[in-house]
């Protein structure tokens, strides 16, 4: 267990109680994404307990996550409330406000593109997520023209996307590529390509 975020103190979680009138409702789901995320990232945001009542106001599901995930001490952070009702709002608060956000699915995937080949989507959070082929907006030339690119579009069973995404960080250590073109999957894959037909030839 790694602790990246700041806290009072560090607690047993058998002695943190959760609060009794928590109104946000965590599904065996969330908690094992939670769990996952956590386990690869560390602590980094504690679990906020009232110095008022003694109960959690924020992190119900990191301590749920942290159980499972088998620890038996988090990060605490002990926060003054001035009444009952202070207390409550923000438990309430601090799941919904993040709820009324929304993600730009569209810049997730284009930048989770660059993240490489070995990037574990369950880390973004956004259950089911899966990667969509982006549209390739080509460069103009000074002739007016477009740049000589084209988009190639594969589906893959789990199994061959596995080797497909080995072969392409392999590719891409093996030092720069010497192409115009910027997008390090394409380059990864014509060098794949080039290797292959310098050993079995257009045969």
């Amino acid at each position: 267990m790694q602790v990246h975020c700041a806290h009072t103190q560090i607690t047993d979680v058998d002695l943190l109680v959760p609060h009794p009138r928590n109104p946000n409702k965590h599904t065996e789901e969330q908690i094992k994404l939670l769990a996952k995320i956590m386990k690869h990232q560390g602590w980094r945001h504690p679990i906020t307990v009232s110095t008022r009542s003694g109960f959690i106001v924020a992190g119900h599901g990191r301590l749920m996550a942290a159980r499972l995930n088998g620890w038996s001490h988090a990060p605490v952070d002990m926060q003054q409330f001035e009444s009952e009702a202070d207390e409550y709002a923000h438990m309430v608060a601090d799941n919904k406000i993040a709820e009324l956000s929304d993600v730009d699915l569209s810049m997730v995937n284009t930048d989770v593109m660059d993240l490489g080949p070995d990037f574990d989507l369950d880390l973004l959070g956004i259950p089911d997520f899966v990667i969509e082929p982006a549209e390739i907006d080509m460069p103009i030339l000074a002739s007016g023209d477009r740049e000589p690119f084209q988009q190639m579009t594969f589906t893959l069973h789990d199994e061959q996307s596995e080797q497909v995404n080995r072969a392409l960080k392999i590719a891409k250590n093996m030092g720069p590529f010497d192409s115009p073109n910027e997008n390090s999957n394409g380059n990864a894959l014509a060098r794949i390509c080039e290797t292959f037909l310098t050993n079995h030839g257009d045969s």
